[in-house]
């Protein structure tokens, strides 16, 4: 092995475990993928939980508003309201500026939250009793910090 492929082992070695980014995503990937196998049964993947639970809280919500609530671009926002507006979760319409659209859930968008609600608690339930409620509230609490320090809007 030469020198320069050590160094670079090595720092690819050091980026697996110290990159904020890297260990994050990863972490999220987890949940995420814990949260989609119990959200399955309602037709419904975490990203779109999410979502629909931004608008009930935020009615009536705007594409701009949302995005920042969820730290999302707006492309990617858009991208995720496809599906939900084809399932008829959830209505877009003009705002009272041509420029925005107003969001809001259907009343099927309701229900099917509904429906959902009882799966992500279960799944809730899971990672704080896998975590331990002390474990999963200081992590709450770091992420907490993690989102007001590094949020762009």
């Amino acid at each position: 092995m030469t020198r320069e492929t050590k160094t670079h082992s090595a720092l690819r070695n050091k980026i697996a475990r110290e990159c904020a980014c890297f260990n994050l995503r990863k972490a999220a990937r987890a949940a995420t993928s814990l949260f989609d196998e119990a959200l399955k049964p309602c037709g419904l993947y975490a990203t779109q939980f999410t979502v629909l639970t931004a608008i009930a809280d935020s009615e009536p919500a705007t594409i701009t508003l949302l995005s920042q609530a969820l730290i999302m671009d707006r492309t990617t926002l858009t991208r995720n309201l496809n599906p939900l507006q084809k399932k008829g979760w959830v209505e877009i319409r003009p705002g009272e500026d041509k420029r925005t659209r107003v969001l809001t859930l259907t009343d099927s968008g309701r229900k099917i939250l509904d429906e959902a609600v009882g799966n992500w608690e279960r799944a809730q339930d899971n990672v704080v009793r896998t975590l331990g409620k002390k474990n999963w509230a200081e992590l709450r609490e770091n992420l907490s910090v993690v989102v007001e320090k590094l949020n762009p809007y």
